[in-house]
């Protein structure tokens, strides 16, 4: 049996204002709090015990997730006072962890949706024998991540943060950010300080000679750091193209939540969502969009890879393409907003304020 640790401190401050009054692993992707696919993608790789390590709005997990047997999991919270990075984050739940020194622990962390094979990660860490083994992924333009090259066996050489010259480009290999450590392992962390396991922990491992093996996975893989990343990633569930057990509803190009409700005419493409208790009116066309609890999208409205917070109202007519409109504001009718806005919560926004292109004569 293996267990886990799942890091949900981050404050999601990319994902602003989304994460204003929720912590970026309970925002919903796919009808349910994005956690709950990761939850459930580990209850199924035959995880049964797994301790989250919370910082942001820490008490909202729990009375959410109890003890976690309705997923057929034993969920522990341990909340960190001040912020310890992710290595911090790892040594602060480590006295809640039941493993033996020399059994696997699993460490993933809460902003990422991926199709990764859990048991071949940890099946890798025992043949090889590793201290710890990561998840590797491939991206084409891996300026933004940390490199990770291995040698021919797969192990890793090197930690290289956040290149920038094509010379320093060794390799599209990147961290994606799930773990397998040696139970032991976790205790040489230093305790009651803050670091980084990409920055301290791993780099320092590897300078003392241990073995750190990577294993490349190159399914589904999305960081959802940011407000189009998390609409693409909701979306991909609902299409399917992202794996998870914990879709409530069939796949497909719109998932309805029971208490929804959509006028008949109305266009819901590209896995749209549409939560409980929130309208879509006549003639609106929503496409590849997250619309949550509550939210009103009226008459004529065009939303395009955007998000729309819980109790939020767009207006009339009203165009969005790739905004996003935090819990409660209100757009009113005839607004066009593009490219990546971001409306505050309870912001209001009149009738015909804000274009991007001429009106029609």
């Amino acid at each position: 049996m293996t267990e886990a640790i799942l890091l949900v401190g981050g404050k999601g401050t990319r994902l602003r204002p989304l994460t204003v009054n929720t912590p970026k692993p309970m925002v919903p992707a796919a009808g349910v709090p994005f956690l709950t696919h990761q939850l459930a993608r580990a209850r199924a790789a035959g995880v049964e015990h797994i301790v989250l390590a919370t910082s942001y709005l820490a008490e909202v997990f729990e009375p959410y997730f109890g003890d976690g047997s309705a997923l057929g999991l034993h969920l522990e919270y341990v909340t960190e006072e001040e912020p310890l990075g992710t290595g911090g984050a790892i040594r602060n739940v480590a006295s809640r962890l039941r493993s033996a020194p020399g059994e696997p622990v699993l460490i993933f962390n809460g902003d990422i949706l991926t199709g990764l094979d859990i048991p071949a990660l940890v099946d890798t860490h025992r043949r090889t024998g590793a201290d710890v083994s990561l998840h590797l992924t491939r991206v084409a333009d891996p300026r933004a991540f940390g490199l990770v090259p291995t040698d021919a066996a797969g192990r890793v050489t090197a930690f290289l943060e956040k290149p920038q010259t094509p010379e320093e480009i060794v390799t599209d290999q990147i961290n994606a950010g799930a773990y397998v450590f040696t139970r032991s392992v976790i205790d040489t962390i230093p305790a009651d300080r803050p670091v980084s396991v990409e920055r301290e922990t791993f780099p320092g491992l590897l300078a003392e000679g241990a073995h750190l093996q990577g294993m490349v996975d190159s399914t589904y893989w999305l960081d959802l750091g940011t407000p189009q990343a998390f609409v693409r990633g909701s979306a991909d569930l609902v299409l399917g193209r992202a794996p998870s057990p914990a879709v409530p509803g069939r796949r497909g190009e719109r998932l309805v939540i029971e208490g929804a409700r959509v006028a008949p005419d109305a266009k819901l493409t590209g896995g749209t969502v549409v939560g409980a208790g929130a309208f879509v009116g006549a003639g609106a066309r929503v496409e590849g969009s997250t619309v949550l609890d509550g939210a009103v999208i009226e008459a004529g409205a065009v939303v395009r890879d955007s998000l729309i917070g819980a109790g939020a109202r767009v207006g009339a007519r009203t165009v969005l393409d790739g905004a996003v409109i935090g819990d409660g504001a209100v757009v009113g009718a005839d607004n066009e907003l593009r490219e990546g806005i971001r409306i505050w919560c309870d912001a209001h926004i009149p009738d015909g304020a804000v274009r991007f292109s001429a009106p029609a004569a």
